[in-house]
């Protein structure tokens, strides 16, 4: 680099672990990127007020610190570089960087140094540890001599850390000379005043102001949120999340087209966990009409100190703006809301799927939102190239109606966002050249090269089509017929259990693999196929036959198996049915059936399983039932479809 130094591997310190990225320090201030994307540090070199070197086990660390009182720090650098950074950093910002040694002699007794909202304990002149006073929310005076310091607990912390600081403690003689008390203020207390003024203190007694009964989609369940001075905090039946604010990157509001829900999403870096499960973006439903009015618990002393244009002491409107605007008051973080991007239904996304999951892609100033599950978040500047695609499940009349669009990007990772309707091709495609992001469809020329954007277009259509509905009209136009289907006759016990009646209806959800493998195992059976018998006419001089009686079904008689996909329904009703409580029972089938067919042949895998557990289970009592002198049943059927 001409203006400047660049390291790769340099790693940002702190109480949430080690997290490895790219600094850079240029004559404008410094930058860090963490590695992979996230979180992204920019300090001026106005308001840098201090630099330290320090040598560390295995390399050296550079300690920054700020005129707001932030203190960062970053590890990794060799030694050869101290005295290059040294020079540039005296060159360009003026402040000359001091040198500290690491105490590793083990000595617990020393003497405390605060400098801003750092607290450091020095061994002799050397350093044995440093913490940020921001992090405390209690510290509280034990006897005479004793001063405990409680940290704020993180969720965030354990996403890359398995141990996390949380508490720590003084021991302050009454002869100490640092800090100088009497009998009535100890020194101890003295100290605990000195760090009280500092800490970030009571805020955990009160939060600024709270929401009750808000849905959250990921993770799910819903919350009373509460917004504290330094933490945000989400209490639920079963879960209970506290977020520092400092781990909030972004703010995201995005209205949902034609809906009466808006998202609010909190992008996190690191993120939280629940149990195994990391969710680095917590997204929030809100319906949009909803007003509330919130009076904030801040005196005007701190208003006008702290928060000086950026809070107000009351809010008066819509629930997820007075959320999303207190929210980046306390926590300083930006909000990104809809780009100039508008669907053929004047929305802000374009419905899509990403594995086998349906939602909406935000297409963003700089990046590209799904929501609401799984939330994927892709910036532009990750982004290699883009291509569209012709759709690849269906028949060619389906093909023509909807399109697929890859993001590949520079780490080798692939989006594929699929099923999103013809019509929203050129607002889409437009959208995407204004960005200047490499189409992989067009060539230099801006010709279509490989013939898959203009297959996307090749109907002139507009009129949306539902591809669950579309295949089974394919279906039903193979088997279509004037005559009378007499399969069901009569005397064949078809009837099946009450569930089986509701099993064997949502059978069109299968995926046309599953229909090939039934209709070969049904050509293949040994059983004759049964004649077309002409209707029953009343002709002169001959008695019209009678209809046989339907047999009943014997109660004693095994229940039949149950096919993969109903598995998989009853696995997900319950979850679909609690993100989209406005949908009946009919809508919740058909999204099912869609959702099944979009699901890969691994993602189908446990159910299938499932089945053929209970298939061996239904040829076992079919034997039994037989041995006994039932009638025999059909096995090959025994998945709940119809012959």
């Amino acid at each position: 680099m001409t203006d400047g130094h660049l390291f790769n591997n340099i790693s940002l310190g702190g109480r949430v672990g080690n997290n490895p990225g790219q600094f850079r320090l240029y004559s404008g201030g410094l930058a860090w990127k963490k590695l992979g994307g996230g979180k992204t540090i920019e300090v001026d070199k106005a308001d840098i007020i201090s630099v330290t070197w320090m040598k560390i086990p295995r390399s050296y660390q550079l300690s920054v610190g700020t005129k707001e009182g932030i203190r960062y720090v970053f590890k990794g650098f060799r030694e050869q570089d101290v005295s290059n950074l040294t020079n540039f950093i005296q060159k360009n910002t003026g402040t000359t960087p001091e040198e500290k040694q690491l105490s590793v002699s083990g000595h617990n007794w020393g003497a405390v140094d605060i400098n801003g909202n750092m607290l450091s304990f020095n061994v002799g002149s050397k350093e044995a540890f440093e913490v940020s006073l921001s992090d405390v929310s209690q510290t509280q005076l034990q006897g005479k001599t004793d001063v405990v310091l409680e940290f704020h607990v993180d969720d965030t912390t354990g996403a890359n850390e398995k141990d996390s600081l949380m508490d720590l403690s003084f021991h302050v003689p009454t002869s100490n000379t640092q800090f100088l008390g009497d009998e009535e203020r100890p020194s101890a207390h003295i100290f605990w005043q000195k760090i009280l003024a500092i800490a970030d203190v009571g805020s955990s007694e009160e939060a600024v102001v709270s929401l009750e009964g808000i849905a959250i989609l990921t993770p799910r369940g819903r919350y009373t949120v509460e917004l504290h001075m330094s933490f945000l905090r989400l209490q639920g039946q079963a879960n209970d999340f506290k977020i520092q604010y400092s781990s909030i990157l972004r703010l995201f509001v995005l209205p949902k087209s034609n809906n009466p829900h808006t998202f609010v999403v909190i992008t996190l870096d690191p993120p939280i966990r629940k149990g195994q499960t990391l969710y680095p973006h917590i997204v929030i439903q809100f319906v949009t009409e909803n007003v509330v009015e919130k009076e904030l618990s801040l005196s005007e002393e701190v208003l006008a100190e702290k928060y000086k244009d950026r809070l107000q002491s009351s809010y008066n409107g819509l629930e997820h703006e007075v959320f999303s605007k207190i929210l980046r008051g306390l926590s300083g973080a930006k909000v990104t809301r809809p780009s100039t991007f508008r669907s053929c239904q004047d929305g802000y996304a374009v419905k899509s799927s990403l594995k086998a999951e349906d939602g909406l892609l935000y297409p963003l100033e700089k990046g590209f939102f799904f929501l609401p599950k799984p939330p994927t978040l892709i910036l532009h500047e990750e982004i290699e190239y883009v291509e569209f695609e012709r759709h690849g499940a269906g028949g060619a009349s389906m093909s023509s109606h909807y399109f697929d669009l890859l993001v590949k990007l520079k780490n080798d990772q692939e989006h594929l966002f699929r099923n999103i309707q013809r019509n929203e091709y050129h607002n889409l495609f437009n959208f995407v050249s204004g960005k200047n992001l490499k189409i992989l469809n067009l060539g230099e020329d801006g010709q279509d090269r490989t013939g898959a954007v203009a297959a996307a277009l090749q109907s002139t259509d507009d009129d949306p089509v539902d591809p669950h509905l579309e295949r089974i009209k394919n279906q039903a136009g193979d088997e279509e017929s004037d005559e009378e289907d007499e399969d069901f006759v009569a005397d064949k016990d078809d009837s099946g259990s009450p569930s089986d009646d509701s099993e064997e209806g949502s059978d069109a959800s299968i995926s046309d693999g599953e229909k090939e493998k039934s209709s070969k195992k049904e050509a293949s059976s040994s059983k004759p196929p049964v004649k077309r018998k002409p209707k029953n006419v009343d002709v002169e001089g001959s008695e019209k036959r009678k209809p046989k009686k339907k047999q009943k079904k014997d109660p004693n008689a095994p229940k039949r198996a149950i096919a993969p996909f109903m598995y998989f329904s009853k696995a997900e009703r319950v979850n679909l049915k609690n993100i989209n409580p406005e949908l009946s029972t009919t809508d919740i089938a058909k999204k099912l059936g869609e959702k099944w067919q979009k699901m890969s042949a691994e993602e189908k895998q446990p159910y299938v399983e499932q089945s053929q557990v209970d298939k061996k289970r239904y040829a076992e009592e079919s034997a039994a039932y037989r041995g006994a002198g039932a009638a025999p049943v059909d096995v090959d059927s025994a998945d709940g479809s119809s012959d």
